[in-house]
């Protein structure tokens, strides 16, 4: 867990223009199995490593499951985890975080939210919900993205629609864009919701996820059962160097998933 295993690059995605989609396979003996909602700490020699959410994994095979994670180029070690190419090889570690809690929306609505690079983690619970379609009443998914060219895995987005209720708007969109514009809130104020059945989950932006969250607590979506992906700069994931502190919490450790009561609080004050 704390030392680098070897992942080969298997398949690379382009999803945006500065972002794309990594498929790692195991060159020794895979990590422990990921849950969704947890990260990764990828490592490009020899820029360092960054904390990278779960998008997915491929079919189990002998040698262990393969890792998706979608990658933005920001920085000096995303855009080299961007420029990378099939066979190249990286170090990752982890399992690190807390999964996403779907026992809260067994049998409920299930309700997932999504800003941006936020849908990367969000991922895994619509194929989750894909194939497990009996575990909840109801499955909805908004997207929010600046552009329609920001908008993520775009051609598996009729496949979902066919499946259960997808919800997408942009803020700034261009000639071709026939859908929805402005922030996420406003596909809710249209969404036949049950709030007291419901269970939301959300990654974005942390100013889209506070103002997602206090519209849904207004609707009637129970705090304890909204919960958040936050982001704060993580170095170790092990939760010793203190870098992603959050208040009382190490979200390397505590999170990145937090429940909206537990995380409300503590997103008030500007200086944590």
């Amino acid at each position: 867990m704390n030392l680098p295993r070897r992942y080969q690059v298997r398949d690379r995605v382009r999803e945006t223009a500065d972002t794309v989609t990594l498929t790692l396979r195991p060159r020794q003996a895979p990590l422990p199995p990921f849950r969704p909602g947890q990260f990764a700490m990828v490592y490009a020699h020899p820029r360092g490593e960054v904390p990278l959410s779960l998008a997915g994994t491929a079919p189990p095979r002998r040698d262990g499951a393969d890792l998706l994670h979608t990658v933005r180029a920001v920085g000096a070690v995303t855009r080299a985890l961007h420029e990378l190419r099939p066979g190249q090889e990286v170090g990752v570690r982890g399992p690190f975080g807390t999964p996403w809690d779907l026992t809260a929306a067994r049998g409920r609505h299930l309700l997932l939210i999504a800003g941006g690079l936020g849908l990367a983690p969000l991922r895994p619970l619509v194929h989750l919900a894909l194939a497990e379609p009996r575990h909840h009443a109801s499955v909805t998914l908004l997207i929010g993205a600046r552009t329609p060219s920001d908008l993520l895995y775009r051609e598996e987005h009729p496949a979902w629609r066919a499946r259960i209720r997808v919800g997408v708007t942009v803020d700034r969109p261009d000639e071709s864009w026939t859908g929805d514009v402005g922030v996420v809130t406003t596909l809710l104020d249209r969404l036949p919701l049950r709030p007291a059945d419901t269970a939301a989950y959300l990654c974005g932006p942390e100013v889209m996820m506070r103002a997602t969250a206090r519209h849904l607590t207004g609707l009637g979506v129970p705090p304890q059962r909204t919960f958040l992906s936050l982001e704060r700069t993580m170095r170790c994931g092990t939760g010793h160097c203190g870098q992603c502190q959050l208040g009382p919490l190490l979200l390397c450790r505590d999170g990145p998933v937090v429940r909206w009561d537990r995380a409300e609080p503590l997103l008030a004050v500007r200086e944590l």
